[in-house]
């Protein structure tokens, strides 16, 4: 997967999808998992999730692990 940007986003509401570019991907960790992922390449952190009783569809639930793959192919990381 060439990731050109990897969003970061942390807090529910607190990221607009127009900065959004075509190679890009969206992980929601800590609060952001409140907000359902919204299209495709948007990702949710398994533990986060699992710790504030959330359930989601396996294909959109990552794991800490494969987040920090994900920072290591990744050209730039914006934490939001």
């Amino acid at each position: 997967m060439g990731v050109k940007t990897l969003w970061l986003v942390r807090k529910l509401g607190d990221f607009s999808s127009d900065y959004l570019g075509e190679d890009d991907v969206v992980v929601l960790i800590q609060d952001g998992v409140l907000r359902y992922p919204s299209r495709e390449g948007w990702y949710v952190c398994k533990e986060d999730a699992e710790a504030r009783g959330l359930k989601f569809k396996e294909e959109v639930l990552i794991s800490y692990k494969d987040i920090i793959k994900l920072i290591e192919e990744a050209d730039k990381i914006v934490v939001w």
